[in-house]
């Protein structure tokens, strides 16, 4: 199993929240319950959390409001979940994006910052059908530059895991792993 970049001394200790990054695709969600339930923390699925407070899905935010008006949206509900103790956090794939996002990740006492990641083949082979529902992978002439603009940005996360080839329980493995909460099940 790949654990890809493990930078972690800068973690600071006791881990208090755990938040899931990567490109669509990458199994943020469906990896972010299976640590939260391992671990007894809840978890919460930002892009859900912003879609329930706004009455409305995301791809109508993007289409009424435009992309920076959600991407403000999107800080405030991260920042705002972002000191909750005991919890997994899902990002929106283009969250990371934003620099004060980011930097409030990186930097927050207690928090690792695990990004999944994924080719961007994989990414179209598990998002194939949700075009509708996903306003980065409707706009298909700019995805691949949108994939290569955020990896770099994905990769300053405090640990990256390459998920292309594991199933969802080896993800969540790999990052209670890192973040040194897995517990040994005989």
């Amino acid at each position: 199993m790949d654990s890809g970049n493990q930078k972690g001394p800068q973690i600071a200790t006791p881990l208090r929240r755990i938040v899931l990054t990567g490109f669509m695709g990458s199994g943020k969600s469906t990896v972010g319950p299976i640590i939260a339930e391992r671990l007894g923390w809840q978890f919460v699925d930002v892009d859900n959390v912003i879609e329930a407070e706004a009455g409305a899905a995301i791809a109508d935010i993007f289409a009424r409001h435009g992309e920076g008006a959600f991407r403000d949206c999107e800080h405030a509900t991260i920042a705002r979940l972002a000191i909750g103790e005991g919890v997994v956090l899902a990002l929106g794939g283009g969250a990371i994006e934003r620099e004060d996002t980011r930097q409030l990740l990186l930097n927050s006492p207690g928090t690792l910052l695990a990004h999944l990641e994924v080719e961007l083949n994989t990414t179209l082979t598990r998002c194939s059908g949700t075009e509708n529902t996903r306003p980065v992978l409707a706009d298909q002439a700019n995805l691949a530059a949108r994939y290569q603009r955020r990896l770099p940005l994905y990769r300053m996360a405090h640990v990256s895991i390459h998920a292309d080839t594991l199933t969802p329980d080896q993800v969540a493995e790999a990052v209670l792993h890192v973040a040194g909460l897995l517990r040994r099940i005989d």
